[in-house]
């Protein structure tokens, strides 16, 4: 069998017919081989030369250039080669003990046992100053010093799960770009 784009023989296994290409890819070999159709035959490599061109042709008319993440995809499509990696690995490695901390924190404190944790202490704070310590209240009912508590508790707490949520959101950028 006999390569349409290079009149040069084919070895067994290598061939695809034109029908089953992607349209794009076949538009575009049409493009530069007027002659070529649906019952033509290519190699491998030449599929791949043309998909290398259709990729780049597609990212170009997307973003105006290709950037040097695009570069290293269509390096590894021209190569056969796998670009992926693990980079969870990575991730974890780069962390200091503040930003492992400021984790564990922001996953308790959104856990229901945090929340119930905290509804009980709030009830067992009002219950001792309003029943049990009747007459010598530490802290008497509008309990200022529960709500005190509580607003340095969020104000505290806020800016930890913002750090935590910042890191999340770049470990999901680097695994979308790794994805790529």
């Amino acid at each position: 069998m006999k390569s349409f784009i290079s009149d040069t023989e084919i070895n067994s296994g290598e061939e695809v017919k034109a029908r089953y290409l992607r349209e794009g890819i076949f538009n575009l070999i049409k493009a530069e081989f007027p002659g070529f159709n649906e019952d033509c035959f290519i190699s491998l490599d030449e599929l791949n030369h043309y998909r290398r061109h259709y990729l780049s042709s597609l990212i170009t008319q997307e973003s105006g250039e290709i950037d040097a993440l695009d570069k290293d995809v269509m390096d590894a499509i021209k190569n056969n080669s796998v670009l992926s990696e693990n980079i969870e690995e990575t991730i974890g490695a780069k962390q200091t003990i503040g930003q492992k901390l400021a984790d564990k924190i922001a996953s308790f404190g959104g856990s229901w046992t945090f929340i119930i944790i905290f509804f009980v202490f709030i009830l067992a704070w009002m219950g001792i100053n309003v029943w049990i310590l009747a007459t010598r209240t530490f802290d008497p009912f509008p309990f200022i010093l529960l709500n005190l508590i509580l607003s340095c508790l969020a104000a505290i707490q806020a800016p930890i799960i913002m750090m935590s949520q910042n890191r999340k959101e770049e470990k999901d950028r680097l695994r979308g770009e790794n994805d790529y």
